[in-house]
């Protein structure tokens, strides 16, 4: 078994959480990890880095569907989340894949083992524009998945809460309140902060690439690119200009849709399923919902989890490094 450059130094268990389902991943040297805390492009980038392998893969004459990555994300495991599968049937699936492995996590740096040989990208967001993400994605969260979360064996610690019913209650419980008793934000999930100043401390390591939401809204055409060059993949004008309109958000969500339409309807994970999902993708919404005073919460809490610098990148992206 590899040995880690930085071994984990916490444990994250909770009703969605664990950690400990890590160690059924055996690395290989081509891997990819894409960590967000929550709601700052997971879906968004888990598609782009797909397409890039594709186009990898068939640049090498790799073009039998069946070879590639599925169209749909379900190939991009999720180790952390213990409710999916048991932890066997995860070592299994992630041995079966034969195409470069591009898994996702929820975890901050010190909840994962860290391997030299894994490339490792992150995307921040700014937290007011999470938060207001993350409150129509968990208010939209229906009663089967809840129960689901909830009550599949090995739970730690209390059942997730359901979605208060005033986005002003939400705020002022994750802004001020952590699930774990090492983060000070994100109940009744985890530290979005936290996660984002873990990963801003190792920025200097080679197989760490930091990716920003609004860099990608900004400019999709330059940070895919420097996302295929961080991954080692070679690709022409052209073929990333059609990585850049097959993940758009538009044609995501549209794809989204027309798959659930071609099945048994909308996933019954969340209520009207891609649509509740993939929701406005836009930023800055806070403006226009969060007061004074609880904008004054929000750099009270800034000021105590994020260095000055880490608060920049988080608020700003690129330009922050300027």
């Amino acid at each position: 078994m590899p040995t880690p450059c930085l071994p984990p130094s916490r444990l994250y268990q909770n009703a969605v959480l664990d950690s400990t389902r890590w160690q059924a991943f055996i690395p290989r040297d081509d891997d990819i990890v894409i960590s967000t805390s929550y709601k700052a492009g997971t879906t968004w980038t888990q598609a782009i880095v797909r397409e890039l392998i594709v186009h990898a893969m068939r640049q090498a004459g790799i073009t039998d569907p069946a070879h590639l990555p599925a169209p749909d994300n379900s190939s991009s495991l999720w180790p952390d989340a213990r409710w999916i599968c048991p932890v066997d049937e995860l070592h299994a699936a992630l041995e079966a894949q034969r195409h470069r492995r591009f898994l996702k996590t929820h975890l901050a740096l010190d909840g994962l083992p860290i391997y030299p040989q894994v490339k490792y990208l992150v995307v921040a967001r700014d937290p007011r524009d999470v938060f207001m993400s993350l409150w129509n994605h968990h208010g939209g969260v229906t009663d089967e998945a809840m129960d689901i979360m909830n009550n599949f064996p090995g739970r730690v610690g209390e059942p997730q809460p359901r979605c208060p019913d005033n986005i002003h209650d939400f705020w002022t419980s994750w802004i001020n309140r952590g699930w774990f008793e090492w983060e000070q934000e994100g109940y009744p999930f985890w530290g979005n902060m936290h996660h984002n100043q873990s990963w801003w401390n190792h920025r200097q390591l080679d197989n760490i690439l930091l990716v920003h939401y609004a860099d990608l809204k900004a400019d999709p055409l330059g940070e895919i690119r420097r996302i295929a060059t961080f991954l080692d993949i070679e690709i022409s004008d052209e073929a990333l200009a059609d990585v850049v309109d097959r993940t758009s958000f538009g044609t995501m969500r549209q794809r989204a849709i027309d798959r659930e339409a071609a099945s048994d309807g909308p996933s019954t994970f969340f209520r009207d399923g891609a649509k509740t999902f993939f929701h406005k993708g836009t930023n800055g919404r806070w403006r226009d919902v969060l007061t004074e005073e609880e904008l004054a919460m929000y750099e009270q809490t800034k000021a105590r989890v994020l260095t000055p610098d880490c608060a920049r990148w988080v608020e700003m992206g690129r330009a922050a490094l300027v």
